[in-house]
């Protein structure tokens, strides 16, 4: 058996999906960018009972109850895990037991782009599995531990995600609500709605893209709605673009997005550069939100 290197010309012979998280406040328009889609192409993941914005959208959709299901329909989308045990969700077992409940996964060929509405309800879903579970409850008392239920849920969220982000072929877009909140020192923030505080803060480490859909306004102009695609960006909204292809602001048009994401990119040298700071300009930081 040869060592199994994987060449440039096979790895970027490889079909490449992308995934990604769009958050925004509610009411945004986040569940309307399936109209950007194409529905032959998109399976729909409704999670929270609000396709009222998409009512006559005619893509295919499953609706997860449970986070059982939720667990299921990931195993079914991804594949297995070779490195889990047979005991562990997504293991071998665990795709084989699924695949002959639900059938052969080559039923999902058709699909290149999975939406799911939204991390959020997927979160709630998840927390209320994890305060039945043993580890949820303290071992001396047998009351409910609700650090225990927060840590597993977290473990659990992680490891969703990342089941998910490791299905190669397809594109997989999570869409979530986005709080706008204050700290300790009342400058404004922006926090994904999820439970817990593991999968927020992780979360942008997982998936390639984090976008977040806001309301903008030009000086004396009308607002709008725009996506936000880069870290550094005045507003202090959650955003990131491992592509190295988007602008600071996009338009808000998911499918135009992923056009621009797989086009030819700068070239790494040209992209990679760094600009040193004016004199002075170092002693001059800049305000905060």
């Amino acid at each position: 058996m040869s060592l199994p290197i994987i060449t440039a010309d096979q790895r970027l012979a490889e079909p490449r999906g992308i995934k990604g998280c769009i958050f925004g406040k509610s009411g945004i328009g986040k569940t309307s960018l399936l109209w950007t889609l194409d529905p032959a192409r998109t399976l729909f993941i409704d999670l929270e009972a609000g396709d009222l914005a998409i009512e006559g959208w005619p893509g295919d959709s499953i609706r997860p109850r449970t986070w059982a299901e939720c667990r299921d329909f990931a195993v079914f989308i991804g594949g297995p895990n070779p490195a889990l045990r047979d005991e562990q969700p997504y293991s071998p077992a665990h795709h084989a037991a699924v695949c002959q409940k639900f059938g052969d996964p080559a039923a999902l060929d058709r699909y290149d782009t999975i939406f799911v509405d939204s991390i959020t309800v997927a979160g709630r879903l998840c927390f209320q599995w994890c305060k039945g579970q043993p580890e949820a409850l303290s071992e001396k008392t047998g009351k409910p531990d609700v650090r225990g239920a927060y840590g597993l849920h977290g473990r659990e969220m992680i490891a969703w995600l990342t089941h998910l982000q490791h299905t190669r072929g397809r594109n997989v877009w999570f869409v979530g609500i986005l709080d706008e909140k204050f700290d300790d020192f009342n400058r404004r923030i922006f926090q994904p709605q999820i439970d817990g505080s593991k999968t927020g803060l992780e979360l942008p480490g997982i998936v390639d893209e984090v976008i977040t859909m806001a309301e903008l306004k030009a000086d004396g102009g009308d607002p709008y709605r725009a996506f936000v695609c880069h870290t550094i960006n005045p507003w202090g909204f959650p955003a990131k673009d491992r592509s190295g292809r988007l602008g600071p602001v996009e338009e808000p048009h998911l499918g135009r997005l992923m056009e621009k994401i797989r086009a030819p990119g700068t070239p790494a040298p040209r992209r990679l550069t760094f600009t040193p700071l004016a004199d002075g300009a170092a002693d001059h930081p800049l305000p905060q939100s």
